[in-house]
């Protein structure tokens, strides 16, 4: 399943969803703010239980609100992969002030 979201005419994200070796991946493009955490929340409520991976490879910006939730999901199990340096930098950085 592909979600994209789009401002004006340009597409600023895109969530592609899959089921890869008994795990649920969200692979992410783009920028991710609060408004795509809301989607992403509305699609782990649909995702099948078992493992969550989450694919970074093509993020280009985020938001604190994206970096929180990135945050609590990998707190609570989820793994995240291909998570560009400063966005693992932040992620560090707010699960540390927990």
């Amino acid at each position: 399943m592909i979600y994209q979201g789009r401002r004006s005419t340009q597409v600023t994200y895109r969530i592609q969803q899959s089921v890869q070796d008994g795990a649920s991946v969200f692979l992410l493009s783009g920028v991710l703010d609060t408004e795509h955490v809301a989607r992403l929340e509305e699609l782990l409520a649909t995702a099948a239980n078992g493992r969550i991976v989450f694919d970074l490879k093509d993020i280009t910006l985020v938001d604190r609100a994206a970096v929180q939730f990135l945050g609590r999901l990998e707190l609570a199990g989820a793994e995240i992969v291909n998570c560009p340096e400063y966005v693992r930098s932040w992620i560090n950085a707010e699960n540390e002030s927990r």
